[in-house]
Protein backbone atom coordinates (compact mmCIF):
# COMPACT_ATOMS: atom_id res chain seq x y z
CA UNK A 1 0.00 0.00 0.00
CA UNK A 2 1.11 3.54 -0.70
CA UNK A 3 1.98 5.44 2.42
CA UNK A 4 1.94 8.85 0.77
CA UNK A 5 1.94 10.38 -2.37
CA UNK A 6 2.05 13.91 -3.20
CA UNK A 7 1.20 15.06 -7.14
CA UNK A 8 0.91 18.20 -8.75
CA UNK A 9 -0.43 18.54 -12.09
CA UNK A 10 0.68 21.77 -13.89
CA UNK A 11 -0.45 23.04 -17.39
CA UNK A 12 -2.71 25.88 -19.27
CA UNK A 13 -6.77 25.77 -19.34
CA UNK A 14 -7.68 23.32 -21.76
CA UNK A 15 -5.16 20.67 -21.06
CA UNK A 16 -6.71 18.88 -18.71
CA UNK A 17 -5.62 18.92 -15.62
CA UNK A 18 -8.64 19.13 -13.43
CA UNK A 19 -9.94 15.75 -15.13
CA UNK A 20 -6.69 14.07 -14.60
CA UNK A 21 -6.62 14.86 -10.89
CA UNK A 22 -10.64 13.50 -10.82
CA UNK A 23 -9.33 10.42 -12.03
CA UNK A 24 -6.32 10.55 -9.80
CA UNK A 25 -8.96 10.78 -7.13
CA UNK A 26 -10.92 7.86 -8.73
CA UNK A 27 -7.88 6.06 -8.70
CA UNK A 28 -6.94 6.62 -5.52
CA UNK A 29 -10.69 5.63 -3.83
CA UNK A 30 -10.08 2.05 -5.83
CA UNK A 31 -6.46 1.59 -4.02
CA UNK A 32 -8.71 1.99 -0.48
CA UNK A 33 -6.55 5.46 0.18
CA UNK A 34 -7.55 8.32 1.57
CA UNK A 35 -7.06 11.39 -1.00
CA UNK A 36 -7.75 15.57 -1.57
CA UNK A 37 -7.48 17.02 -4.81
CA UNK A 38 -7.17 20.72 -4.94
CA UNK A 39 -6.93 23.02 -7.76
CA UNK A 40 -5.93 26.37 -8.41
CA UNK A 41 -7.17 27.77 -11.74
CA UNK A 42 -6.68 31.57 -12.95
CA UNK A 43 -7.26 32.24 -16.41
CA UNK A 44 -7.87 29.01 -17.46
CA UNK A 45 -10.50 29.80 -20.20
CA UNK A 46 -7.29 31.95 -21.18
CA UNK A 47 -4.93 29.45 -21.88
CA UNK A 48 -3.83 30.56 -18.43
CA UNK A 49 -2.20 28.74 -15.72
CA UNK A 50 -4.00 25.54 -13.97
CA UNK A 51 -2.36 23.90 -10.96
CA UNK A 52 -4.06 20.69 -9.09
CA UNK A 53 -2.82 19.26 -6.05
CA UNK A 54 -3.60 15.80 -5.78
CA UNK A 55 -2.52 14.28 -2.27
CA UNK A 56 -3.21 10.49 -1.07
CA UNK A 57 -2.53 7.74 1.37
CA UNK A 58 -3.83 5.89 4.64
CA UNK A 59 -4.66 9.67 6.27
CA UNK A 60 -4.37 13.14 4.11
CA UNK A 61 -5.28 16.33 6.11
CA UNK A 62 -4.50 19.25 3.63
CA UNK A 63 -4.78 19.10 -0.33
CA UNK A 64 -2.08 21.04 -0.95
CA UNK A 65 1.58 20.13 -2.14
CA UNK A 66 4.33 22.42 -0.16
CA UNK A 67 6.98 23.25 -2.23
CA UNK A 68 10.06 20.30 -2.45
CA UNK A 69 7.45 17.73 -1.45
CA UNK A 70 6.25 16.72 -4.78
CA UNK A 71 7.49 13.32 -5.03
CA UNK A 72 5.46 13.57 -9.19
CA UNK A 73 4.78 16.31 -11.42
CA UNK A 74 3.39 16.18 -14.32
CA UNK A 75 3.82 19.06 -16.56
CA UNK A 76 1.58 19.17 -19.95
CA UNK A 77 3.27 22.46 -20.85
CA UNK A 78 7.00 23.28 -20.98
CA UNK A 79 6.85 26.91 -18.81
CA UNK A 80 4.46 25.15 -16.55
CA UNK A 81 7.13 22.64 -15.50
CA UNK A 82 9.63 25.20 -15.40
CA UNK A 83 7.39 27.78 -13.04
CA UNK A 84 6.11 24.53 -10.51
CA UNK A 85 9.15 22.56 -10.34
CA UNK A 86 9.96 23.76 -7.08
CA UNK A 87 7.64 21.79 -5.46
CA UNK A 88 9.67 19.07 -6.55
CA UNK A 89 11.06 16.35 -3.58
CA UNK A 90 14.02 15.36 -3.72
CA UNK A 91 14.01 11.80 -5.68
CA UNK A 92 10.83 13.15 -7.06
CA UNK A 93 9.95 12.18 -10.66
CA UNK A 94 9.46 15.47 -13.67
CA UNK A 95 7.12 13.77 -16.32
CA UNK A 96 7.18 17.16 -18.93
CA UNK A 97 5.23 17.07 -22.09
CA UNK A 98 7.60 18.80 -25.02
CA UNK A 99 4.89 21.06 -26.01
CA UNK A 100 4.89 24.83 -25.68
CA UNK A 101 1.77 26.53 -25.43
CA UNK A 102 2.65 30.55 -25.85
CA UNK A 103 1.06 32.74 -23.45
CA UNK A 104 -0.73 35.53 -24.68
CA UNK A 105 2.48 38.20 -23.48
CA UNK A 106 4.28 36.23 -25.60
CA UNK A 107 2.49 36.27 -28.68
CA UNK A 108 1.73 39.80 -28.11
CA UNK A 109 5.52 40.46 -28.21
CA UNK A 110 6.00 41.84 -24.59
CA UNK A 111 7.82 38.53 -23.48
CA UNK A 112 9.94 35.82 -24.23
CA UNK A 113 9.10 32.17 -24.06
CA UNK A 114 12.49 30.93 -22.11
CA UNK A 115 14.58 28.61 -24.54
CA UNK A 116 16.41 25.72 -22.85
CA UNK A 117 13.67 24.45 -20.68
CA UNK A 118 14.69 21.26 -20.86
CA UNK A 119 18.10 21.73 -19.52
CA UNK A 120 17.30 24.28 -16.90
CA UNK A 121 14.75 21.58 -15.69
CA UNK A 122 17.85 18.72 -15.49
CA UNK A 123 19.65 21.35 -13.29
CA UNK A 124 16.81 21.85 -11.00
CA UNK A 125 16.78 17.89 -10.55
CA UNK A 126 20.52 17.91 -10.22
CA UNK A 127 20.92 14.58 -9.64
CA UNK A 128 18.04 15.03 -6.54
CA UNK A 129 15.31 14.10 -8.88
CA UNK A 130 14.11 12.47 -12.08
CA UNK A 131 13.48 14.87 -15.21
CA UNK A 132 11.86 13.31 -17.96
CA UNK A 133 10.28 14.88 -21.25
CA UNK A 134 8.00 13.01 -23.62
CA UNK A 135 6.17 13.93 -27.00
CA UNK A 136 2.72 13.49 -24.80
CA UNK A 137 1.05 15.89 -27.83
CA UNK A 138 2.14 13.43 -30.59
CA UNK A 139 1.08 10.11 -28.61
CA UNK A 140 -1.96 11.91 -28.11
CA UNK A 141 -2.73 12.42 -31.77
CA UNK A 142 -1.82 8.98 -32.26
CA UNK A 143 -4.46 7.82 -30.12
CA UNK A 144 -6.83 9.96 -31.66
CA UNK A 145 -6.92 13.09 -30.21
CA UNK A 146 -4.61 16.00 -29.06
CA UNK A 147 -7.07 16.43 -26.24
CA UNK A 148 -6.05 13.27 -24.32
CA UNK A 149 -2.44 14.74 -23.30
CA UNK A 150 -3.68 14.26 -19.55
CA UNK A 151 -4.04 10.91 -19.97
CA UNK A 152 -0.79 10.21 -21.63
CA UNK A 153 0.73 11.95 -19.07
CA UNK A 154 -0.85 9.81 -16.25
CA UNK A 155 -0.30 6.61 -18.09
CA UNK A 156 3.58 7.60 -18.12
CA UNK A 157 3.66 8.39 -14.67
CA UNK A 158 1.87 4.82 -13.97
CA UNK A 159 4.85 3.22 -14.86
CA UNK A 160 6.72 5.25 -11.40
CA UNK A 161 3.85 4.35 -9.00
CA UNK A 162 2.80 0.89 -6.81
CA UNK A 163 -0.55 1.20 -8.40
CA UNK A 164 -1.16 -1.37 -11.20
CA UNK A 165 -2.52 0.36 -14.50
CA UNK A 166 -5.54 -2.07 -14.51
CA UNK A 167 -6.93 0.32 -11.72
CA UNK A 168 -6.36 3.39 -14.13
CA UNK A 169 -8.53 1.14 -16.74
CA UNK A 170 -11.31 1.06 -14.23
CA UNK A 171 -11.10 4.79 -13.34
CA UNK A 172 -11.01 5.58 -16.89
CA UNK A 173 -14.66 4.23 -17.59
CA UNK A 174 -15.82 5.78 -14.41
CA UNK A 175 -14.67 9.10 -15.21
CA UNK A 176 -15.59 9.58 -19.15
CA UNK A 177 -18.42 8.75 -21.19
CA UNK A 178 -18.50 5.16 -22.60
CA UNK A 179 -18.24 7.05 -26.19
CA UNK A 180 -15.05 8.55 -24.78
CA UNK A 181 -13.25 5.47 -22.70
CA UNK A 182 -11.67 3.87 -25.98
CA UNK A 183 -9.32 7.18 -26.71
CA UNK A 184 -8.94 6.73 -23.48
CA UNK A 185 -7.74 3.88 -22.43
CA UNK A 186 -5.61 4.07 -25.95
CA UNK A 187 -3.69 7.31 -24.34
CA UNK A 188 -3.37 5.79 -21.39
Amino acid sequence: MINKLDLVLAGVGGQGTLVAGKLLGRVALKEGLDVRVSEVHGMAQRGGSVITYVRMGPRVHSPVVEPGQADVILAFEQLEALRWAHLLARGGVLLMNESRVVPMSVGMGQARYPEGVADRLQQVGDGRATVRSLDATGLAREAGSEKAVNIVMLGAMAHCLAIGPDIFIEAIADVFAPRLQDLNRKAF
